[in-house]
Parts: C-alpha cells; sequence; structure tokens
C-alpha cells in the first residue's frame, strides 16, 4: 500500500530533538520549515540571508543531498495551516490572537512578519500596494523554486485571518473564506494561476536532480550562475557580507545534464531571476555578451505580475527599477536567442 503513495513528513515536534527537517530517509518527503524560514527572512530584510535564500531556490542540497534524495524531497512553503495567511504575514508584525481566549499567549511568536509600516488595515495607498508586491515576491519565489510548491488556501486571493496565527478554535469569519472578492483579490487570484501555469510549461523549474554549479559534461554551460547587481559572478566575499539584499541567479536550459525516460535530453529557455529585497532601488546590469537579449516577463512592481507585452533587454544595458516605498521584489527575464 506505501508503495503507491506519497509520503510526506512534518518533521518537528516538541521537546528535545523534535526538529528534524532533511533528516528523514530517501523516498520520505519533508515540509521544509528552513525555506518558509529563510524566504520570509530575506523578502522581510534581515541582513545576512543572501547564502540561505539561495540553497532554498535551488531544492535545499544543503539538506537533501547528501543523502541521495532529489529535489522534490523539499515540500517548499512559506504558510501553512497554522501560522500566518500570506496577507497577514505582510500586514501585521504581531500576532492577534486575543479572540483565542488565552491573552494572546498561544500561537508562535517568532513570525518574521513585515507589516510594511502599519500594524493591520490601512487606508494608506503606498502600504498597501507594498503589501500586495510583497505577496506577489513570496508567490514568485515559492513557484520559481526548485522543489515541490505547497500553497495554503486562500492564499492566492489574499485571505486574513486578522492577524491570529492560531484560529483553529475559531469558526466564523476569522477563520472563514472569503468568497466575495474585490478587484485586488482576483488579480491575485490570476497572477497565481498564470505562475502556476509558467511553472507547468517550463521543466527548469522542476528538475529531477540538483544544479552542480560548474560545466556539465558534453557542454560549455554551467546549468547554473550567480550575480551581482554589476552583472559578474557573485564573489566569496560577497556571500558572506550582512548587508548584501540583491541576488541574480540565472538557469540555463541548455544544459544536457537532465533526460527524459527515453533518454533525451530535455532543454528549456535560460531564465534570468533577479532579487532586491534592500530599502532603495538597485540597478542590475544584465549579465551576458551583449548580442545577448533578455525578454522581461514578470515585474513585480506592477499590480497585473506578468507584463502582457514583454520588454527586450540587452546584457549592455542596466534593468531600470522603479523607486518605491520598500523595494523588494522579483523579477524574471527569460533569454530569447
Amino acid at each position: 500500500m506505501l508503495s503507491q503513495v506519497k509520503l510526506i513528513a512534518e518533521p518537528w515536534d516538541v521537546g528535545e530533538g523534535g526538529y528534524q527537517v532533511g533528516n528523514f530517509p530517501v523516498l520520505w518527503a519533508e515540509w521544509n520549515g528552513k525555506y518558509r524560514d529563510s524566504v520570509r527572512s530575506y523578502w522581510k530584510g534581515d541582513e545576512g540571508q543572501v547564502g540561505e535564500i539561495a540553497y532554498r531556490l535551488t531544492g535545499s542540497p544543503d539538506l537533501y543531498q547528501w543523502n541521495g534524495k532529489r529535489p522534490q524531497a523539499s515540500i517548499n512553503f512559506v504558510t501553512a495551516h497554522d501560522g500566518y495567511t500570506l496577507a497577514d504575514l505582510v500586514s501585521y508584525n504581531e500576532k492577534h490572537n486575543g479572540a483565542n481566549g488565552e491573552n494572546n499567549q498561544d500561537g508562535d511568536n517568532n513570525n518574521k512578519s513585515w507589516n510594511c509600516g502599519a500594524e493591520g488595515p490601512t487606508q494608506d495607498p503606498e502600504i498597501n500596494a507594498v503589501r500586495r508586491r510583497q505577496q506577489r515576491n513570496f508567490l514568485c519565489t515559492l513557484f520559481l523554486s526548485q522543489g515541490v510548491p505547497m500553497l495554503c488556501g486562500g492564499d492566492e486571493c489574499g485571505r486574513t485571518q486578522q492577524g491570529n496565527n492560531n484560529a483553529y478554535c475559531q469558526d466564523n469569519e476569522i477563520s472563514w473564506k472569503k468568497w466575495a472578492w474585490d478587484e485586488h483579490a482576483e488579480r491575485l487570484n490570476h497572477f497565481t494561476s498564470r505562475l502556476i501555469k509558467s511553472r507547468h510549461e517550463h521543466p527548469i523549474f522542476r528538475r529531477p536532480k540538483f544544479f552542480q554549479g560548474r560545466k556539465i559534461r558534453g557542454s560549455e554551460i554551467k546549468d547554473i550562475m550567480w550575480f551581482n547587481p554589476g552583472g559578474t559572478e557573485m564573489e566569496d566575499e560577497e556571500w558572506n557580507t550582512a548587508f548584501v539584499r540583491t541576488l541574480g541567479v540565472m538557469l540555463s536550459g541548455d544544459t544536457i545534464d537532465v533526460r527524459d525516460f527515453y533518454g533525451r535530453p530535455i532543454q528549456d529557455d535560460t531564465f534570468l531571476m533577479l532579487l532586491n529585497a534592500h530599502h532603495e532601488t538597485v540597478n542590475f546590469v544584465l549579465p551576458g555578451q551583449e548580442e545577448v537579449r533578455w525578454e522581461l516577463i514578470i515585474d513585480t512592481c506592477l499590480e497585473e505580475g506578468f507584463l502582457e507585452t514583454p520588454k527586450i533587454f540587452s546584457s549592455s544595458e542596466d534593468a531600470h527599477r522603479k523607486e518605491s516605498f520598500k523595494q523588494t521584489r522579483t523579477d524574471r527575464a527569460d533569454q530569447r536567442r
């Protein structure tokens, strides 16, 4: 019976030694709590997170590669049935569990959340715009990471629990899903649907093996490369610099190290993701030779997220980034040769 089912662990429990992320045997997948914490910390703007976010984007090889597992062992998530919803993650700095009857003492205090400038609902259009952008940042990161994405129901439309991070005991409007969506909920749902479709269409985001970070035998191309805003490969010093909050990652679709059931190479477009969790605008120089053209597909500064008419950039020019109240976003560009 077990040979025909997927075995997924929620690998933590109370008490000493209860946290076992990365320790379940081969054929088990795990809820990756380190993915959740790292992605939240990075987009919150915490220092020293670029190394961690790199591990999580690539399927957490530090947790799973050592014992022969594949990237699909990592069940990636930002939110789950416990804790904040995605909308609350970007709207509250502190939990608001007063309705649970335990004097706000229940629920986790360490949520790695950021309210974007105001606690709870606000009429400030700038703060609300940043909150919507942050949700797009989280969703992009989730669906463009190696591993298996897990989306908590309601996050695709901005469901809120009014800051309650332990709402299992509430059978009322705190925990109910609101099906009457406003324009922002409709737009976020459409954006999420397009992300899912894009992931399904491009095998580069669903690799069955980990990246090697070097030239693949039979190819002169690295399967993955990491860039700083200047368009050059990241150095060790940059990985270890606490204030660095920007990162570029290029996923090559031209390598031949991944093959299908019949032994044929699985190839795809080459994708470049530019992440900026700094509080100011950062210009990126696009990597590659001057004749390489990049097609901008997603810009999370835009309310729609996806560009209906992709913009074209060359590797010799800066990718301009708009000024914003809090400049935190992830872009995806598709290299067309």
